[in-house]
């Protein structure tokens, strides 16, 4: 009977202790979150900073987190900008926005370097001027 109660202890115990590893584990892949607003006034921004920059690791997993906001005019699918880095098109970083927030993960480039980030819908005055850098180094 003791045996038993030891056996289903350390059992109990193997158990909890695979789960918080599992715990630690999904904790340190979740990816990190960038917020950033594609503005009325035909901008990005990035809270907290005076230019719109985004910098990233190699390979690091990212949420984009974007909130648009109608800047005058839009495109035929109701996008009113969209954030686009055209050498990474393949990879995911085309994306179309439309007003409101939405939430896109996103991976960077294992090349490390300056990638230019533009509006690529005519979303009114000064959408020409649309786009920020991201900057991929180690």
């Amino acid at each position: 009977m003791r045996i038993r109660k030891i056996l289903r202890t350390m059992a109990l115990t193997g158990a909890l202790i695979a789960a918080g590893a599992f715990l630690v584990a999904a904790a340190t892949d979740s990816p990190r979150v960038i917020e950033l607003v594609a503005d009325k006034d035909n901008t990005f921004k990035v809270p907290g900073q005076s230019k719109p920059v985004i910098t990233l690791k190699p390979g690091e997993k990212i949420l984009l987190r974007i909130t648009a906001h109608f800047g005058g005019e839009q495109a035929r699918d109701g996008s009113v900008h969209s954030f686009v880095i055209k050498k990474l098109r393949g990879q995911g970083w085309d994306i179309r926005l439309k007003e409101g927030t939405q939430e896109y993960p996103l991976v960077a480039p294992q090349q490390t370097g300056e990638y230019l980030i533009e509006c690529t819908v005519k979303c009114g005055p000064g959408h020409d001027d649309m786009n920020m850098k991201l900057i991929v180094k180690n």
